[in-house]
């Protein structure tokens, strides 16, 4: 007896060969019928023996293309048509529904031995078929077709013509499908002239970086900048040229093999590594590349080729590790433009390679961190987005703005939240613009018409004043209040939860600087439990620059004007007349502002050990006393918590030890384990008082690696469940997502 099917399927499904996998499982099951492609998902009709037909079924998830991701498969049963054979049907763009966009993939294995072998891709370095390629940074529009992206302006030549027609070829239908004949093509303009020829273009540039020279390269979402990654002179030139003081630098190694050589890797590392999505992934670092790389931290950030123009250099090239950053200057968007990488790039470089197919949407590197045998992300951006984050709470039509730094904002559509890719820090005019066309070019890729905007509790932020002048209805939501939001929504919770965020900087809703929070959180409101106590930031935003203005915050709050019989060494290294204007500011309580943040008590004991008194960029400080730490240290300092948490006898501690030439590694693995302690204690006074067992952390100090770690292990057996980000930034960059949660709980509520 013949039987048929209607299937639908939701998810990651378009631009990852998904309809030529269907067309080939079902014709290996002997099943006729068609496939459509539409913005709604994948509809199959198929029809055969019963048998066939549930194999089919389940087979479609188990052997599914690598990087689509099945949301929903719901089936049908109906009555049979009288088909031949099985049919590919044509896109069609049918509603206002959407289907998952591909975010971008790592060029795939076949590719790179065809560009070996395939008479016509013959060191070919745009390669690409259903299984990877460009994804996200080419597409305008829905349905993912080639008029849609940004390959429009090629024609195919007749071979690459076949090959996209033909059901049985792993490039049918692949959008970017070219070959040396037909495709986009690379330049390199250097001393005046322009070489063509990708020979000649390899040559120059091996031999280039292999002296010390500086290149700027378009990449998959943007330009980056590349030198010899153990050459200091060439990573120092490129520090000044971007005008990146102190930030380490990105490293892309040749293999995993190169990559363990200059780092230890576990075997999830390794695995994500080599995954197709290729984030730059945090590593604790074996053996020392040029020392300007990671600018003392015992980490490296490595990746690695993605691209296969990255393969082809490689391949030329003597050293088996290169910087490779983002083209920009300082804090300004990475640059997508040819013209402009030119006119900005060129006189900072040695040369400049170009190629002619556009990016349309630009994406940064993705960065993330293993931690406990699990992936973190800590930049979501290329190979993560536009991927959805599918939610239990229904968020369609709204808009959440995010925060001020490393922002991404993020559009509810139905039960799903997708999350912008990385914009960066909203403070220049450059970054504004690309957070606004970003915004407009993700509402009409994926349909959204926002009916509700929210923003932070911060009426400053930049973001929070696009949402302000908007004409829509607004909710602000508190900062600390949406990272555990965030974690929430991501892992599925919707119910009351003990939530610990530890951050730098949120406003509170008692108008102080909060950033050390104990909250109850459920996902439309909370209750401040307790947090770290309040010291003064003297001259505001000015002491999250200068470290050393916290720890004489903390010392004088701990000790009052005994501090200066301390002979710290590290007020030796201060203007004395600066310390007295803020001593006088403290007393005063003259611009110090009150903050409970956990990245400033970081920041004051990374001063107090001498570890960074002057940040050259954002969390330095915290970051160094991390990398400072002796791991067989065990001790603690003593604390107590009340209504807030006392610190003082943590920063006596610290002092005492300096004092006392106790080695900084201990008293930074001390200071540490003081916090971890803490953590376990307030979960246990809250649950005591409540019952409640799951814990949600998050926040951009839970990107500390050493504290989270041991906060998930302790906490668990002391028979907690924990939840903290994984496919979500902790950081700032996923405050949307918890924006977005809370708006939705209220609107369930009635609440707004």
């Amino acid at each position: 007896m013949k039987s048929a099917r209607k299937i639908h399927i939701r998810g990651l499904v378009q631009g990852v060969g998904f309809r030529p996998f269907i067309y080939r499982l079902a014709t290996s099951h002997m099943l006729n019928g068609w496939v459509e492609n539409n913005n709604e998902g994948v509809i199959i009709w198929v029809e055969g023996p019963e048998e066939e037909l549930k194999a089919f079924i389940s087979n479609i998830p188990r052997l599914a293309p690598p990087a689509s991701g099945i949301t929903a498969l719901t089936e049908e049963i109906v009555e049979p048509v009288p088909f031949t054979g099985f049919s590919i049907k044509k896109s069609e763009d049918r509603s206002s529904a959407i289907t998952g966009v591909s975010p971008d993939i790592a060029v795939c294995s076949e590719c790179l031995e065809e560009m070996r072998s395939q008479a016509h891709r013959i060191d070919y370095p745009f390669i690409n078929c259903t299984n990877c390629g460009p994804r996200f940074t080419i597409i305008h529009d829905l349905p993912y077709d080639r008029p849609m992206t940004t390959m429009e302006p090629f024609d195919m030549c007749p071979r690459c013509s076949r090959e996209y027609n033909d059901i049985l070829d792993r490039r049918f239908h692949a959008q970017p499908i070219a070959c040396n004949h037909c495709g986009p093509s690379y330049a390199l303009h250097t001393s005046g002239k322009l070489i063509s020829d990708l020979t000649g273009i390899l040559h120059e540039m091996s031999k280039a970086i292999d002296n010390g020279k500086i290149i700027a390269m378009k990449g998959l979402g943007g330009y980056h900048l590349a030198c010899d990654a153990l050459n200091e002179n060439a990573v120092d030139r490129l520090r000044k040229a971007k005008n990146r003081d102190g930030k380490p630098f990105a490293v892309m190694f040749r293999d995993t093999e190169a990559a363990s050589k200059y780092a230890y890797l576990s075997d999830e590392e390794e695995e994500l590594l080599e995954s197709w999505r290729r984030p730059i992934l945090l590593l604790n670092a074996r053996q020392q590349l040029a020392p300007g790389v990671s600018v003392g931290f015992d980490t490296v950030g490595g990746m690695l080729p993605y691209l296969p123009f990255h393969h082809l250099l490689f391949e030329n090239l003597r050293q088996d590790a290169i910087v490779l950053t983002s083209g920009n200057i300082s804090d300004e968007p990475i640059i997508i433009d040819n013209n402009e990488a030119l006119e900005r790039l060129g006189p900072i470089t040695d040369m400049v390679l170009t190629n002619n197919r556009d990016i349309y949407n630009r994406t940064d590197d993705s960065v993330a961190i293993v931690v406990n045998g699990s992936s973190r992300i800590i930049r979501r951006s290329r190979s993560w987005v536009p991927s959805p984050v599918d939610l239990n709470i229904d968020v369609d039509g709204i808009l959440a703005c995010g925060a001020e730094l490393v922002n991404c904002f993020c559009l509810g559509k139905g039960f799903q939240a997708i999350l912008s890719q990385h914009i960066g820090d909203l403070k220049n005019a450059e970054t504004l613009e690309f957070y606004t066309e970003s915004i407009g070019r993700l509402q009409r890729l994926f349909r959204v018409e926002p009916s509700l905007i929210v923003h932070d509790f911060h009426p400053d932020y930049l973001s929070s004043r696009f949402a302000m002048e908007s004409s829509l209805p607004k909710v602000a939501v508190q900062h600390h209040h949406a990272h555990i939001a965030a974690c929430m929504a991501e892992h599925g919770l919707d119910e009351r939860v003990i939530g610990i965020s530890f951050d730098g900087v949120g406003l509170g809703t008692d108008g102080n600087i909060w950033g050390g929070e104990f909250l109850f959180c459920e996902l439309h409101d909370f209750e401040r439990w307790s947090h770290l106590d309040y010291a003064m930031m003297p001259g505001g935003d000015m002491a999250t620059k200068e470290p050393w203005r916290m720890a004489l915050s903390f010392l004088y709050k701990t000790f009052g004007d005994d501090y200066k019989k301390l002979n710290l060494p590290l007020f030796s290294e201060i203007d004395p007349a600066k310390i007295n204007f803020l001593e006088q500011a403290i007393r005063q309580g003259i611009n110090a502002p009150l903050t409970s943040s956990a990245g400033r008590l970081f920041d004051a004991v990374a001063a107090i050990t001498g570890l960074c008194t002057y940040s050259k960029f954002h969390a330095e400080a915290p970051m160094r006393l991390e990398s400072a730490i002796e791991k067989r240290e065990k001790g603690v300092y003593p604390f107590s918590i009340q209504k807030a948490v006392d610190t003082s006898h943590i920063i006596r501690g610290v002092s005492h030890d300096m004092l006392e030439h106790v080695p900084v590694p201990i008293i930074a693995a001390r200071f540490h384990n003081s916090v971890i302690n803490i953590i376990f204690e307030a979960a246990e006074k809250m649950s005591a008082k409540t019952g409640i067992r799951k814990v949600v952390m998050s926040g951009g100090s839970f990107q500390n690696k050493y504290i989270l770690e041991r906060a998930e292990e302790g906490l668990q057996q002391k028979g907690f469940k924990i939840f903290s980000p994984q496919n979500i930034p902790a950081n700032d960059g996923g405050i949307a997502l918890g924006q977005l949660a809370i708006a939705a709980a209220k609107r369930r509520n009635g609440s707004i």
